[in-house]
């Protein structure tokens, strides 16, 4: 496949992310969970596993994860929370390693995550505090977690005052993104996730976006060749820029792109499922792009195609539509901003957007306008299909 600026020469080949001492492979592939064992076995500093998983993953994967760990001579248990967002929080993390001591675990004991993005960033969490820390695998099992969340080390839980607010850095020892687990996701879950995807193409790779114009629908459809290429280009992306700047003090934060808007629209709606994070990212880069425009730093044919491809994909991007259809009335410009300055990317007081010149294109801005964010929000939430 061609139509993006990165190597896929060696793409069967685990992906490096090189971080000297916490340094990890990601492998991409189909089989992996069924293969996990062996895999995971060659990195434990001792003999005992806990698979942290989901009411919905678990009696998909858990079994055959189960039994991959077993035909490797390792002990497991397992520990099953709540599928969804409003398990990231303060009582499933207290559960979890409540269940995690009373399972007498030592430090050389390695947790598993197996599940979504929030499994991931709440094992992941609980494996950086628990006895001060232990290791840990992600075996993302959702398109946004294999392209996303599962690189790159963020842990954490929500609070009542904004997404992943409470969290830890805390680097997984291996990443195992098993492409069958894709074709048990429901459509919508599938587009969440290449939500993720379409980012890496804007934030610096417009050639990948290219391929994606013209792919997209079959990254979606199951495609197999079309998802590797997808998920180990995003993957690529994203490793390179986490070795570059691990904990986010400079260049990882374009990988932020949307997410400022994104993570107010879930908190305004509540997390109370009725916009996943990946929507939420959709109508968050296309506000972003919008909002450059607004500013006089982009094209309007860049917003246009940004806006075309979301729309034909499935995607939302029109905030006035997810404003009318949520089950909190009344959405503001002044909510969402306030919703904007308790983000944990804020600084000195100041929101960080990541705005854009062009499709590939685009910086990390932390000098925008209330009155004009204010201005350009009131006329967003007037604008449907």
């Amino acid at each position: 496949m061609t139509g993006s600026k990165t190597d896929i020469s060696n793409a069967d080949a685990p992906l490096h992310v090189e971080l000297g001492a916490r340094s990890y492979d990601i492998v991409i592939g189909q089989g992996l969970i069924a293969d996990a064992g062996g895999r995971i076995g060659a990195l434990m500093t001792g003999s005992r596993a806990v698979i942290v998983t989901d009411d919905n993953v678990g009696p998909l994967y858990l079994p055959r994860l189960q039994e991959s760990l077993s035909a490797a001579a390792i002990q497991h248990a397992s520990i099953t929370v709540p599928a969804g967002e409003k398990t990231k929080d303060f009582n499933h993390l207290q559960k979890l390693t409540d269940e995690l001591l009373a399972a007498r675990i030592d430090r050389s004991t390695l947790l598993i995550a197996l599940g979504g993005g929030v499994i991931g960033d709440l094992a992941g969490f609980a494996a950086a505090i628990t006895m001060r820390g232990i290791d840990f695998v992600q075996v993302p099992t959702t398109l946004l977690a294999q392209v996303d969340s599962s690189v790159g080390g963020k842990t954490g839980i929500n609070s009542a005052r904004g997404k992943n607010l409470i969290g830890a850095f805390h680097q997984p020892r291996l990443v195992l993104a098993d492409l069958e687990c894709l074709d048990s996701l429901p459509r919508r879950q599938l587009l969440a996730g290449y939500a993720e995807i379409i980012k890496y193409g804007l934030i610096n790779d417009p050639q990948f976006f290219d391929w994606l114009e013209i792919n997209g629908g079959a990254v979606i459809d199951g495609d197999k060749a079309a998802q590797h290429h997808a998920v180990f280009t995003s993957c690529a992306a994203k490793a390179a820029i986490v070795a570059a700047d691990e904990r986010e003090s400079g260049v990882r934060a374009l990988l932020n792109l949307g997410h400022t808007f994104g993570h107010a629209l879930e908190a305004e709606t509540g997390y109370d499922g009725t916009l996943l994070h990946g929507e939420a990212v959709a109508m968050g880069m296309t506000l972003a792009y919008d909002f450059s425009q607004t500013l006089g730093l982009c094209s309007g044919r860049d917003c246009e195609r940004v806006r075309s491809h979301l729309n034909a994909i499935g995607l939302p991007t029109k905030l006035g539509d997810l404003a009318a259809a949520s089950s909190t009335a009344g959405w503001t410009a002044d909510a969402l901003i306030t919703h904007m300055a308790l983000d944990k990317k804020a600084e000195n007081g100041k929101m960080v957007f990541v705005l854009a010149r062009a499709i590939g294109d685009c910086f990390i801005n932390r000098d925008v306008s209330i009155d004009q964010l204010r201005a350009f929000l009131t006329n967003a939430l007037t604008e449907k299909n």
